[in-house]
């Protein structure tokens, strides 16, 4: 209602400013017709009038109304150059003020809250340099400052910001029109006060301040080497530490475009993925699903069986996977790509020379244009008392240390209700064992919709998991031979006896013994990079787990083309890393595919969307396969098929997530995916049918009742009953 107020309030003074004519009298005729008039009134009460005009200058420039140009000419022609600099400086600046604040009143929730997240850049832009740019803006008359008003009002800039930067930048050109304005006689059109060659001055003024800020960020890159002489040649491009997903890539892209690359690893090719993480835990799933298919065969019409296998048999299977899939990342095939491999430990001494130590005990200095920090994560081991007493394992360590037993462990401990722990919790106890989850969130899958965490708990426990949530652990025992965990529940504590224990409550960044304390690159859990994955040292840029916000292998290769970019060509042109479609999937049955916003993200950012659901229950393919179970949730903005968001779960979630994903990227919306061919019987259809749901709910009502009516027209009147024949 307040708003609607003031927007009478506006469209009233608007009619009365165009009802009375007042446009006629702020032109350059109408001024040069009553300046006797005015400079009469002027001289008979000069601080009245200086007020009231002050105040008509305020009122203009607020409504955004045509005519300031012309009363800063009356300001020059009334008051002269002086007074009339000082009346126009102020009016002009509260005026655009108001402006300001009635444009950010009346619009910016609504704009904020339907282009928000791509409005994301420029937010975060304006509020790092908004005062820069638009003190850059104001100083180039040719750019309507009306507008200038109503947009920055959309933006998060300072009012108090706003209002200095605006009386300062606006400064020169006030100071050109008034002075024009003091010469009124001699001026027979506005043209005449921007010339050509004016006008290319205040471009060149305008263009000062990106001249000075690209000077200074330069000075400021230089200043962060003080202390270290850069060397005259480099004996490289570009050194990679770590061969991880992110090193790799980097490694890669630097050889593709024929720079002298050198990729340093003290460990293995292929970095945690390859070796610990995603290659070897999907082994392990597959192997424990079909597990679990052969003790409900019944379901899909055959009889149930016990499943006889060796664990040792199962582990032994995940690492000929891991040795399968190796030569793609080992040093052989980077060697023929054009990368120089080297197997050794990594420092950097300075930031351009990078200290290699190789296991025969030579050092080996190389020196480098730019170096790209990959040097991963590792899990993290929670500080429990006792917990070196009883022994534990990590998504790292398992797979040599559980390669050695017979059977799965009877009695296992997961600590921790993330993706890592559910996927392990799952798989070891479709391969036998008793299997304790030990969660302290409310739920496990905590950045999941809640209905998501629930079907995921459903599932564990389904398959044997005993998911103890709001469980936090205290601490570890050993008792001869018999090893307990201390969980606290409701201020109840609880003794939980295990054979292992596996540590999976997330993974933290490698950052020391590369270096980085010695040069002072700040760390924050991760390496402190900027939008361009540069470190505080301009020709050091970090790409992976190390640099976060994400621990994905594809996030991972993602950033590595920007860092290796960026790195080789950033001093002629840098790119943003881009983190708007960055999607993942948890390997549980059903598996968990997610890309962009969910419900809950959604609530908790005050972002309004449309929320369309297809059941999987409801897919022939599903229904043929044995797993018509889960769903696709796809997250529109209200009223049009532009999608914010999607989560499927069940079967195939992760690859069906692809063409979401591709969708979102390039800015298709659901009547593209409900328009393109899918195969039938396929997965793939679910898609489609989720976009044809959300087709449904917004089917034209009214003109499907016009259509109903036509075509009843077009079959004519009902016919009469016919009379049946005796004959």
């Amino acid at each position: 209602m307040k708003k609607l107020v003031l927007l009478a309030v506006i469209a009233a003074l608007v009619i009365v400013f165009f009802y009375f004519d007042a446009d006629r009298l702020l032109t350059l005729e109408g001024l040069k017709n009553g300046l006797s008039q005015f400079e009469s009134w002027r001289s008979a009460r000069p601080a009245l009038v200086g007020g009231a005009f002050l105040l008509f200058y305020v009122l203009v420039a607020a409504l955004s109304l045509p005519g300031a140009v012309i009363m800063t000419l009356a300001a020059g022609a009334l008051f002269g150059l002086m007074w009339g600099t000082i009346i126009v400086s102020f009016a002009s600046s509260i005026g655009a003020t108001l402006a300001f604040l009635v444009s950010r009143y009346l619009l910016i929730d609504t704009v904020q809250n339907k282009f928000g997240d791509r409005l994301k850049s420029i937010n975060e832009g304006i509020q790092r340099d908004g005062a820069f740019y638009l003190f850059t803006l104001r100083l180039v008359p040719v750019f309507p400052f009306f507008l200038i008003n109503l947009l920055m009002g959309l933006t998060a800039i300072r009012a108090a910001t706003f209002y200095w930067v605006s009386q300062l930048g606006m400064l020169a050109g006030t100071l050109v029109f008034v002075n024009a304005g003091t010469q009124l006689a001699q001026l027979n059109s506005l043209s005449g006060i921007l010339s050509p060659s004016l006008l290319l001055s205040f471009a060149l003024i305008g263009i000062f301040p990106l001249i000075a800020k690209k000077g200074l960020g330069v000075m400021r890159a230089r200043r962060v080497y003080d202390g270290y002489q850069k060397p005259k040649t480099f004996d490289r491009n570009l050194i990679v530490i770590g061969a991880g997903a992110g090193g790799l890539v980097s490694a890669y892209i630097a050889a593709a475009v024929k720079a002298k690359v050198t990729l340093i690893e003290a460990h293995k090719m292929g970095g945690d993925c390859l070796n610990y993480g995603c290659v070897p835990s999907k082994a392990l799933i597959k192997s424990a699903k079909l597990a679990n298919q052969m003790r409900n065969a019944g379901h899909y019409g055959l009889d149930d069986a016990i499943p006889k296998f060796s664990f040792r048999k199962v582990m032994q299977r995940v690492h000929e996977v891991v040795a399968k899939v190796e030569p793609h990342d080992s040093v052989e095939r980077y060697e023929e790509l054009g990368v120089e491999v080297i197997q050794a430990y990594a420092k950097l001494v300075d930031p351009w020379t990078v200290e290699i130590k190789h296991s025969d005990g030579r050092v080996q200095h190389l020196t480098s244009r730019a170096i790209v920090l990959a040097t991963g994560a590792s899990p993290f081991v929670p500080p429990l008392p006792g917990l070196d007493d009883v022994g534990y394992v990590t998504s790292d360590t398992m797979w040599d240390e559980f390669a050695k037993l017979d059977e799965a462990p009877k009695r296992l401990v997961v600590l921790g209700g993330g993706p890592i722990g559910c996927e392990l919790a799952q798989s070891f106890a479709r391969l036998g064992s008793e299997v304790i989850q030990v969660e302290m969130a409310p739920r496990i899958m905590m950045r999941e919709d809640e209905e998501v965490s629930e079907l995921a708990k459903a599932s564990l426990e389904r398959d044997g998991v005993t998911v103890l949530t709001l469980h936090k652990a205290l601490r570890c025992e050993k008792n001869g031979e018999s090893k307990h965990l201390i969980v606290e529940h409701d201020g109840v504590e609880k003794i939980i006896e295990f054979d292992a224990l596996l540590c999976a409550v997330g993974r933290v960044a490698r950052l020391s013994g590369f270096g980085l304390e010695e040069l002072g690159i700040e760390t924050n859990r991760t390496i402190v990079t900027n939008e361009y994955l540069e470190t505080g040292y301009p020709n050091i840029f970090a790409a992976g787990d190390v640099a976060g916000p994400y621990q994905f292998t594809h996030t991972a290769a993602h950033q590595a083309w920007y860092a290796a970019v960026n790195a080789l060509f950033g001093h002629l042109k840098k790119f943003k890393v881009d983190y708007r479609v960055i999607p993942w999937t948890t390997f549980l049955d059903p598996e968990v595919a997610r890309v962009g916003l969910n419900e809950q993200e959604a609530k908790e950012k005050g972002i309004a969307v449309e929320v369309t659901r297809y059941g999987l229950d409801d897919l022939d393919r599903a229904i043929a396969d044995g797993a018509a179970y889960g769903f696709v949730k796809v997250l529109t903005v209200p009223g049009k098929d532009r999608i914010l968001g999607v989560t499927i779960v069940g079967e195939y979630a992760g690859d069906l997530m692809a063409e979401f994903v591709l969708a979102m990227k390039h800015g298709l919306g659901l009547n593209k995916i409900l328009g393109t061919i899918h195969a039938y019987p396929t997965w793939a259809e679910a898609n489609k049918y989720a976009a044809g749901e959300w087709k449904r709910a917004h089917a034209p009502q009214k003109v499907l009742l016009w259509l109903g009516r036509y075509h009843t027209w077009r079959r004519g009147s009902p016919s009469k009953t016919a009379k049946v024949s005796k004959n």
